[in-house]
Order: C-alpha cells, then sequence, then structure tokens
C-alpha cells in the first residue's frame, strides 16, 4: 500500500502526472458543463490553442503539449490524440466520434532486440482547415490531410499526397472523390 501511494504521489507531483489525473476525471463529464470544463482546463496544456474549441467526453491525450488546435475546432467523443510527434489541427476541423491520430511508432528493425527496448520514432501530424473525419478514421503518423478534405467513416490514413478537397476513404485510404470549393463553383457559371 506504501507503493501506491508513493507513486500517487509522485504522479501528483508532476505537472503532466497531475495531468493525466485531470483528464482522466474531466473526460467523464456529460454535457455542457463537461465540455466547457475540458475546453477551458485541457486547452490550457496544448501547445497553442484557438478560440471555440470543443471538446466532447471521453476524450485522451498523450503528448498534449504538442498539440496545435486552431479556431473552431470540435473534439469527438472518445477520440485519442498520440501528439507526441506533434499534431496540428488548424481552424474549423471536426473530428468524428472514435477518431484516433497517432504520431509515434515504435521502431523494429532490431531482431535481435525486443521491440519494446528499441525506443520510438516520431512523425507530426496535419489536419488542414475545414477537414471532417469521419467516425473510427484512424491516422497514422507523418500525415497532411489538406484543406477541405472529408474522410469517411473507418478510414485508415496512411501517409501519401492528397489534393485539397478530396473525399477520402478506405483501408488504406484513397481519393474517392472531391468536393469543389465555393469560390469555384461561383466562376464555372
Amino acid at each position: 500500500m506504501i507503493k501506491i501511494l508513493k507513486l500517487l504521489f509522485w504522479d501528483l507531483k508532476d505537472r503532466w502526472g497531475r495531468l493525466g489525473y485531470y483528464n482522466g476525471i474531466l473526460r467523464t463529464i456529460p454535457g455542457r458543463f463537461g465540455i466547457e470544463l475540458r475546453s477551458t482546463v485541457l486547452s490550457n496544456f496544448f501547445s497553442t490553442c484557438g478560440e471555440g474549441v470543443i471538446i466532447y467526453e471521453g476524450v485522451r491525450f498523450r503528448g498534449i503539449h504538442k498539440l496545435q488546435v486552431g479556431n473552431n475546432v470540435r473534439i469527438g467523443v472518445d477520440n485519442f490524440i498520440q501528439a507526441s510527434g506533434g499534431v496540428i489541427l488548424e481552424d474549423d476541423v471536426m473530428l468524428g466520434p472514435g477518431v484516433k491520430i497517432w504520431t509515434i511508432n515504435h521502431k523494429f528493425d532490431d531482431t535481435n532486440i525486443p521491440i519494446y527496448e528499441q525506443g520510438y520514432s516520431y512523425e507530426s501530424v496535419v489536419i488542414g482547415k475545414g477537414c471532417w473525419l469521419g467516425a473510427n478514421v484512424f491516422v497514422l503518423p507523418g500525415v497532411h490531410i489538406p484543406e477541405g478534405c472529408v474522410v469517411t467513416a473507418c478510414s485508415l490514413v496512411s501517409k501519401k499526397k492528397y489534393p485539397p478537397y478530396s473525399i477520402l476513404s478506405g483501408n488504406p485510404c484513397r481519393v474517392i472523390g472531391r468536393r469543389t470549393p465555393v469560390n469555384e463553383e461561383n466562376s464555372a457559371r
């Protein structure tokens, strides 16, 4: 029992340890009160945070101090953002329920060393302005989703070049359509 209390003491003494407890408690609070509380408290730990950010219940963060969030971003129910390699969510990004964004991976090149002892590699992720990621999308390390893209539910987004305003779908993700930006639509008439 003493060992457990010592671990709790050291967790609470450390800023990032305290954050784990804050997030564990705050993520369970429902309703508008919970949204406001999470958005107010957790955004203080982000690298940068714009205005009008909404953080729904169940969200988990790792490396929260490397998360940059623009204006009017919606972080959906039960999202898991592993931002240790750096994540940028530009203005007006909307993440559906169950979205996972990952910036870290195990190194595994040396077959003589167990994978868990080989360390990690980190690659940043950028989700462009006005993107919408549907339910249960998984974004892998190193991905850049450009402005205006929509990613359909249950897609796995890997590192490759995607055009702006694309509709992306599948595992692996591929372009299945295109959204026409309003300014292009008006100029065609």
